[in-house]
């Protein structure tokens, strides 16, 4: 439409526009009127929140039930360096720093691979390594626990034979839930959906490094880690399962929609709970290790989760008045990953 009311008319007023205005019929005026009314309906009746099958994406898909699934993953990009192993004092680890791209971010990892010749400590039977490579796991970190700060359990698996992939979760696995439901009812993507989205990225470059057995790949995850680690599991078939350390569902198993504050905040908090992926995790074995004195996590409330895991699962409980991974945890760990990569 014409800018001309702005314009400051010197003149007499003639009841002409302005050379090169449109100045438009009665008739025009009503037919553009109506196909925005058009146009209008249209964008209510196929705005993705208001989809019987839940807030759709390019990306990503929530269905009416709450189950969170993206579209095929491009192939990974990521570079990689050998750095010098400060966490390992006179260890024979190769230690490497990871670049990748997931989404709209490039993410930052630790690549730690285990010395696997004879003199070394290898200790993973010969059932569990190939030609192509060793078994490995992403490491995903519980809040504030950065890349470098799981180095500890990262050395851990490699005296087990393992490789791991240790991330720097975005906001440091801190999650806003309150937030994440504004950004999903405005139709944009949740952090939560990239914290997920980034842990399926790692996977896949864990699988494209030479020295991994692209088919011998699983994802361990510590408190908010663990349930990043449970949700991509589920959704990556090829995934062998997801050790979960001190971490749990948010129970919303049995929250009633109308309960929930509508079917849109309903979806979205099904969206994040492990527990509503527990039924697609096999046949990729759950396993769950917590201390009956968290400090943190109540051992009830891994427990509900643990109940409402189909088989393959185990469970172990350990004593120590602590959060996240304990030596004690060690031989729980050796025994159930020869079992995952057996």
């Amino acid at each position: 439409m014409s800018k001309s009311g702005s314009r400051k008319n010197k003149g007499k007023k003639t009841g002409h526009a302005f050379p090169g205005e449109f100045c438009p019929s009665k008739s025009t005026i009503f037919l553009l009127g109506f196909l925005l009314l058009l146009v209008g309906a249209f964008g209510v009746l196929y705005n993705p929140a208001n989809s019987e099958n839940g807030s759709l994406n390019e990306l990503w898909t929530v269905s009416e039930k709450g189950v969170l699934s993206f579209s095929v993953r491009d192939e990974p990009v990521f570079s990689a360096i050998v750095i010098k192993d400060v966490y390992s004092a006179g260890g024979s680890d190769t230690l490497k720093l990871l670049t990748f791209e997931s989404q709209d971010t490039e993410m930052g990892a630790l690549l730690r691979l285990p010395e696997t010749s004879e003199s070394s400590n290898f200790k993973v039977s010969t059932t569990s390594t190939t030609s192509r490579g060793v078994p490995g796991l992403v490491l995903l970190p519980g809040a504030g626990v950065s890349k470098e700060g799981e180095q500890r359990l990262a050395m851990e698996l490699s005296s087990l034979g393992y490789a791991s992939l240790a991330l720097d979760q975005r906001n440091y696995a801190a999650v806003n839930p309150e937030n994440d439901l504004g950004l999903y009812k405005a139709g944009l993507e949740p952090l939560e959906y990239k914290m997920v989205y980034d842990a399926l990225k790692a996977a896949d470059v864990l699988a494209a490094q030479p020295e991994v057995d692209p088919e011998k790949i699983a994802i361990l995850g510590e408190s908010n880690g663990g349930r990043f680690a449970i949700i991509a599991s589920a959704l990556e078939p090829s995934l062998k399962g997801a050790v979960g350390i001190s971490t749990c569902g948010y129970g919303t198993s049995g929250l009633d929609p109308k309960n929930a504050g509508g079917p849109e905040t309903y979806r979205f908090y099904r969206s994040i709970d492990p527990d509503t992926y527990l039924a697609a995790l096999p046949p990729a074995k759950l396993v769950m290790l917590h201390s009956f004195n968290d400090t943190v996590i109540e051992h009830e409330l891994a427990l509900r989760t643990f109940k409402e895991a189909e088989e393959p699962k185990t469970m172990y409980n350990v004593s120590e008045a602590t959060h996240g991974y304990t030596a004690s945890m060690k031989p729980y760990i050796e025994k159930e990953l020869a079992v995952l990569f057996s």
